[in-house]
């Protein structure tokens, strides 16, 4: 079955969703599938290989099951030869591990991932071993090579740099120059720094798109306030002559505050992208878009990301007992 009649099914598929569940308590209308080719480099190395992008599951009680349920359904329905998430699994605890857990290992396909801020923020470690024991392979500043049909494929994991854990040198120590790679960061400006050790194509996250898409107050929000260059969608270039590489930021599944979505590119998403296909041999959401202004953090507000990270691990480890004074906020 072709590639195209595949993405056709699971559009029926969605639509069948729709017609069985109840309109008012439905949450896969509230998903959009996207559909883009990769870099042309891969055109030599690579022929019908499909990757499924998800982000920001934030399992938690901000976003119903339901809504990460189907978007395991629908990934599962678009026949991906592998799955990779960008972070943000959970919001602010370790309360839903165990269902965060359930949601990855019910994911056909091989699974790679890895940590977003607010994973840190609840205590990567605990997030790690719910991930490991869903199945997923959490990629932390490493990378490992996947055969498909007898075509590899490297894929590459930064940590978070929001918090402070990326590290480029310990992810791209060993990474093979003859084989195709695509990586993977929960912050999109580290694809940059990727672009030019020779990763053309960088899946990331953490915007949710800004949530909310009408009168450009998601360029507004993320953009200017938040000085994301990277806001939604495919940025850079997927030429082979052009000496950048590609991102893709995922709108997200889940939502860590509130779940209000407004707007048609602030839709919950699943991302296929089809390796060794051309740009251009089929219709895409949207073409490569330019980057905007954005801003560099600056020492201070990475040292106050980094200390919050700090202050968040002592409060858990003071609640569960493991400190050495009792936790007077808790």
């Amino acid at each position: 079955m072709s590639g195209s009649a595949t993405i056709e099914g699971l559009r029926k598929f969605r639509k069948k969703l729709l017609r069985e569940r109840d309109p008012w308590h439905d949450t896969s209308r509230r998903f959009r599938i996207r559909r883009f080719a990769g870099p042309e480099c891969f055109l030599d190395h690579l022929e019908g290989v499909r990757v499924a992008h998800l982000t920001d599951l934030h399992v938690g009680r901000v976003t119903p099951m339901e809504v990460q349920y189907d978007a395991v359904s629908m990934t599962n329905a678009g026949k991906p030869d592998l799955v990779v998430i960008s972070g943000d699994f959970v919001c602010h605890s370790q309360v839903y591990l165990d269902d965060l857990t359930d949601v990855i290992s019910k994911i056909d396909a091989p699974v790679f991932a890895v940590l977003g801020n607010h994973d840190h923020w609840a205590g990567a470690e605990p997030v790690r071993k719910a991930l490991r024991r869903g199945g997923a392979e959490v990629l932390d500043n490493s990378h490992t090579t996947i055969t498909i049909r007898n075509q590899p494929l490297q894929v590459l994991g930064l940590d978070d740099a929001y918090t402070g854990h990326a590290d480029h040198r310990h992810a791209l120590k060993g990474l093979r120059s003859d084989l195709p790679v695509i990586g993977l960061s929960h912050i999109a400006e580290e694809a940059d720094a990727l672009w030019e050790e020779g990763v053309p194509l960088v899946f990331s996250g953490h915007t949710h798109a800004g949530q909310v898409t009408v009168a450009r107050l998601h360029e507004l929000s993320v953009g200017r306030l938040a000085g994301h260059k990277y806001i939604h969608g495919l940025y850079g270039s997927r030429g082979a002559e052009d000496p950048k590489g590609a991102v893709y930021v995922g709108a997200g599944v889940g939502a860590a505050i509130v779940s209000l979505r407004v707007g048609e590119r602030a839709k919950r998403e699943v991302a296929f992208f089809e390796l060794g296909t051309q740009p251009g041999a089929f219709d895409e959401h949207h073409q490569e878009q330019e980057a905007h202004p954005g801003r560099v953090p600056s020492t201070k507000t990475k040292e106050r990301r980094a200390e919050a990270v700090r202050r968040k691990h002592e409060r858990r480890e003071r609640r569960n007992g493991n400190g050495k004074r009792p936790d007077l906020n808790h």
